[in-house]
């Protein structure tokens, strides 16, 4: 059975109660190896009346302890949810694990923790020194975005910078197994994917992107941009699997809009695997003995099995 490491996200929010109720599914499953130490377990368990199973794998230290204070957002959780991150990345690349799944964060209790990410595909970037790609999404529809947290004002500079854009659409194509005669949906950014220029020309820039890209991988699997809002109708949707977005929400709402209980966070080009639920801390009803969907989760568990 493969062995990963689950990052506990932060312990403000739900991640724990997922981890402890779904412990009997998903050790069917792979065999987990939860990055929290014992007395931050006692204590969360405590709080939620959940007895951690007597096969629940737990490592050593963490960092120091702290009380959590349900669904509050702190630096102390912060700090400690980045530091069992980065025992789950340790544990991978001592090949201990074949990969990590991460529980959510809050990036605001990481910056008040001084963390200089933003996330986790950010961090990934830099542990590991390859260009990681996001990617959400169900087997039947998946999702990659271009650009991720930055500010929308910025990502039409992005897509101007015709190198990078075809890199990405490069190593994406080497990220995924697609099938004979499979092509990528790849988004305009404008509406009406700029009219010819009349509404923005960024779509000029994408075309030259993805013809560079072509002439790398050596056949032609993007589409031209299309439409953004015709691009996730039901017509559409049934010709592709594979979606680029050019930013974050022009990817993620409609996403989220269809598969917001059962989707997953992938970071692709990486040496490793990494998945991720695709929903928050759910700050609102951490610890307020709320029931839980856990779709996401045992789904981003199920992508070690692919």
């Amino acid at each position: 059975m493969k062995k990963i490491a689950i990052s506990i996200g932060d312990l403000n929010g739900i991640g724990i109660q997922l981890a402890l109720e779904n412990h009997n599914i998903i050790k069917k499953i792979v065999e987990p190896i939860y990055c929290i130490d014992k007395v931050m377990l006692k204590q969360a368990s405590s709080l939620l009346n959940i007895k951690a199973p007597s096969d629940f794998k737990i490592v050593n230290k963490i960092y120091k302890p702290f009380e959590i204070k349900a669904g509050e957002i702190k630096k102390e959780s912060g700090t400690y949810s980045f530091a069992s991150f980065l025992k789950a990345v340790e544990l991978a690349k001592l090949e201990e694990v074949i990969g990590i799944m991460t529980l959510p964060i809050n990036k605001k209790a990481w910056e008040m923790a001084e963390i200089k990410f933003k996330g986790h595909t950010d961090a990934l970037r830099e542990f590991f020194y390859a260009n990681a790609i996001m990617m959400l999404g169900v087997p039947t529809m998946f999702v990659a975005l271009y650009t991720e947290h930055i500010p929308l004002k910025k990502v039409s500079k992005e897509i101007t910078n015709i190198s990078k854009l075809s890199n990405f659409l490069i190593d994406f194509y080497n990220s995924i197994d697609l099938k004979e005669g499979e092509r990528v949906a790849l988004l305009g950014l404008n509406p009406h994917a700029g009219d010819g220029g009349v509404l923005g020309d960024e779509e000029k820039s994408i075309l030259k992107a993805r013809d560079l890209a072509h002439k790398a991988i050596g056949k032609d699997i993007y589409s031209t941009p299309l439409v953004p809002d015709i691009a996730f109708t039901p017509k559409v949707r049934s010709n592709y699997r594979y979606f680029i977005a050019m930013y974050h929400d022009q990817g993620l709402a409609p996403l989220k809009a269809l598969y917001f209980d059962e989707g997953i966070n992938i970071s692709l080009n990486l040496p490793i695997k990494r998945s991720s639920v695709d929903h928050g801390t759910a700050f609102d009803i951490a610890y307020s003995g709320a029931k839980l969907n856990s779709k996401s989760y045992i789904n981003a568990i199920k992508y070690f099995t692919l």
